[in-house]
């Protein structure tokens, strides 16, 4: 392993770490838990175990690889990248934890991790939530993404895909609580916000 694949290894830890304290910065403010996944049913239940085995690959992967080069061999990917492919994936794993984590602070008192009715938080739509209603799951894809290119892996692959599925199902549930709570509100901010990226739209429409 180069040092700039594991450097792109120790993006990841701090960024968690900083997940973590950032998430109980929010309980802090919002004086009641942002946990919401152990409460997790259906959909949103696969997609808590989605989020937790996804960041568990990304990074449990290329250790293992590493601690049991025997196995390593039977993954045709395992660090067949180029140097400016992990350059790459680095710079972008390092831009993802960055976007993600400025997201997660933004949303202050109403960052909750996973969603429940009663527990909604007020609507944030200015900042980074100007183009994109999931700025935190863009930043964690995009570190992800990085991850990958940076320590090219089965396991580092799978993380990605993973993460991604289980983002859509709970971007779904949680749109579908949002419409309900915030009402009108919320579909303004829909019909004019990307669900993953892209310019505001002047003209309001269906999502």
């Amino acid at each position: 392993m180069t040092a700039i694949q594991a450097a792109s290894l120790l993006v990841l830890v701090l960024y968690l770490g900083a997940f973590f304290a950032g998430s109980a910065l929010a309980a802090r403010a919002a004086q009641r838990s942002v946990w919401l996944f152990g409460t997790a049913r259906g959909k949103d239940r696969i997609a808590a175990v989605g989020f937790r085995a996804s960041f568990a690959l990304a990074l449990g992967g290329p250790l293992l690889w590493i601690a049991a080069p025997a196995v390593s061999v039977f993954d045709p990917v395992w660090q067949r990248g180029p140097h400016w492919l992990a350059m790459a994936g680095h710079m972008l794993a390092v831009a993802g934890a960055m976007l993600a984590f400025a997201s997660q602070m933004a949303m202050g008192a109403s960052w909750r991790v996973g969603v429940r009715p009663d527990a909604v938080g007020a609507l944030v739509t200015g900042g980074l939530y100007t183009v994109s209603r999931n700025p935190t799951f863009l930043g964690q894809a995009a570190l992800l993404a990085g991850l990958a290119l940076a320590n090219p892996s089965l396991p580092g692959i799978a993380a990605l895909l993973l993460f991604l599925t289980s983002a859509e199902l709970q971007i779904r549930s949680e749109e579908a609580v949002l419409r309900e709570t915030h009402g009108a509100a919320f579909q303004t901010f829909a019909s004019r916000v990307p669900r993953w990226i892209g310019w505001p739209r002047e003209t309001p429409r269906d999502s």
